[in-house]
């Protein structure tokens, strides 16, 4: 008997293992994927209607991380463009129009044509100015929603019902709207990978070291800036569409500060600059959020303290805390 043919020379005979950054976002969607199987085991559809809330933020938290991850760009304004998109479906449908083929393209327009008319004037500023500017953008969102009585104004605007594709009620049936936000958040994720990855993504990591040098080089740092912006801002209001559809309602609420701070709180929380920390940040605010505030109305009196410990002491947030317990386990 012969025995083993040797490792290959430069070589060892173990198997290589796949990066985290490909074997983490495989099991999160495969995850997500087998979800409906274990509520249907557990005979709950709220389970199904949870993690499709999970997945809209989480397509709002991947902008945000495209934007705060890897452009340095901190915006306190992104949930104006969930607001716009879901307007977009809520009046729509005011006026008889439920068709996707025509709500989708016009939440991503208005959201796109916002996002590049402020992006035009908050990308001329920096640091906390471009922090104040945006907030003051968002701000401006909100207040004009409020202020449109024949839509609900304050209250907000009851949809009467989905969306419909080519006259099909799929929305209106929980697996298929589940598997839709799925496939929306895999598109997302992909799109937002592919463009890090691409020479748009290393001017933009460039950009966030060195601004100075990229010019130098002969970038237009200010183009490449404005046209991420516009893309956030269009993933935010395929989020606001979507939510919109799960919820068949629209608020002024979904524009308010405290919304586009808490995408912020989820990218910091899952770990920024990773794209699939972002869908674990915002799952992990979502299910906190939901098991703490069946405890007290105040849950986030506990939270903060959490998040403030998880944000000092460790880097990289859920992630880096997961690659430092690996890291200790091989050592142990």
């Amino acid at each position: 008997m012969t025995s083993a043919a040797a490792p290959l020379p430069g070589t060892s005979g173990r198997p290589r293992r796949l990066p985290a950054s490909v074997t983490l976002p495989i099991a999160i969607f495969s995850l997500l994927a087998l979800t409906p199987v274990y509520a249907l085991i557990a005979e709950s559809g709220y389970i199904l209607e949870l993690f499709t809330r999970v997945m809209i933020f989480a397509i709002a938290a991947c902008a945000v991380d495209l934007l705060l991850g890897y452009a340095a760009l901190v915006t306190f304004g992104q949930a104006a463009f969930i607001g716009l998109g879901a307007y977009a479906v809520g009046i729509l449908a005011k006026h008889g129009i439920d068709e996707a083929a025509v709500s989708l393209p016009a939440a991503l327009a208005v959201s796109a044509l916002f996002a590049f008319a402020t992006g035009i004037v908050s990308l001329r500023t920096k640091g906390v100015y471009f922090i104040m500017i945006t907030l003051a953008f968002g701000q401006m969102a909100f207040f004009t929603a409020s202020s449109l009585a024949p839509y609900g104004g304050d209250d907000g605007l009851t949809i009467a019902s989905r969306n419909v594709i080519a006259g099909m009620r799929l929305f209106d049936r929980p697996l298929v709207f589940y598997y839709l936000a799925l496939a929306c958040l895999l598109g997302t994720f992909l799109l937002c990978r592919s463009l890090v990855a691409s020479r748009f993504g290393r001017v933009l990591r460039g950009a966030k070291e060195n601004p100075t040098r990229m010019t130098t080089l002969g970038f237009d740092v200010y183009r490449f800036q404005l046209v991420v912006y516009v893309i956030a801002g269009v993933l935010s209001g395929l989020s606001g569409f979507l939510l919109a559809n799960a919820t068949e309602f629209v608020s002024p609420a979904y524009m308010s500060w405290q919304r586009s701070d808490e995408l912020i709180i989820m990218v910091l929380l899952g770990g920024m600059g990773s794209l699939y920390g972002a869908i674990i940040g915002a799952a992990a605010y979502l299910l906190a959020e939901e098991w703490l505030s069946g405890l007290t109305e105040h849950w986030k009196v506990i939270f903060g303290p959490l998040l403030v410990v998880i944000v000092i002491f460790t880097r990289g947030g859920l992630l880096g805390v997961g690659a430092a317990l690996t890291r200790r386990w091989r050592r142990g």
